[in-house]
């Protein structure tokens, strides 16, 4: 089965235990999310990321430029240990992940998460790929991705869900990034961008991998 369709699947079971009174204000908000011009700053196709460097959940500092040396980098950023389709996703990204590897590319996950909550999520879901902490979103930032949770999406994500993150991430901005995956190629230009304010929906693994054999075809 395809990723979008184990997202789609989950929601399916959301969707028969919750009531619509506390879907509907969560789902209103996501589409304002999705107007034209409301992330102006995304990078786009073409243009070369920002470099940046973070720690992965064991406090070693990762560096994209150091990757980028390697060959080609797949970025996935996501919201957080919290949220179960973020986890669909990233389970389908280590069954990927022997893929990737032998394309020559290497994978990093970023969330703006304290390291404590990657830990867990690195152990149960056995990913053999760094999970980063981007703590106050700055490098989501730099990609054009952060938003704040607000409105009654924030209280019934905090009062329903659980989601308090401010406890996750240890500030008070509420802010999170859209998650969004991006294929670099060597010199830090974007080949590959997945945005979608939409948060259940993700970006097919098997797109990565196309994407990453195109790359080795122009190496060859």
């Amino acid at each position: 089965m395809a990723l979008q369709e184990d997202l789609n699947t989950f929601m399916a079971g959301v969707r028969t235990q919750l009531p619509a009174e506390v879907l509907a204000p969560v789902e209103r908000f996501y589409a304002e999310l999705d107007k034209p011009d409301r992330f102006p700053y995304l990078l786009h196709i073409g243009e070369r990321a920002p470099m940046f460097t973070l720690p992965d959940a064991t406090g070693k500092i990762v560096s994209t430029e150091a990757l980028l040396a390697k060959g080609p980098l797949v970025i996935s950023f996501y919201r957080g240990a919290w949220c179960p389709f973020c986890n669909l996703e990233l389970r389908a990204l280590q069954t990927a992940l022997p893929e990737i590897l032998a394309l020559g590319a290497t994978l990093i996950a970023i969330s703006p998460e304290k390291p404590d909550y990657a830990m867990p999520l690195i152990e149960r879901e056995s990913l053999a790929f760094p999970v980063l902490s981007d703590l106050g979103n700055k490098v989501a930032r730099s990609f054009g991705l952060v938003y704040t949770l607000e409105g009654e999406a924030r209280r019934i994500s905090l009062d329903t869900f659980g989601t308090d993150l401010p406890k996750f991430n240890g500030d008070d901005s509420w802010e999170l990034p859209v998650p969004a995956t991006f294929v670099l190629e060597r010199n830090g230009k974007a080949r590959l961008v997945f945005f979608d304010p939409e948060f259940r929906n993700r970006v097919d693994p098997a797109l990565i991998l196309s994407t990453l054999r195109d790359l080795q075809q122009a190496c060859v």
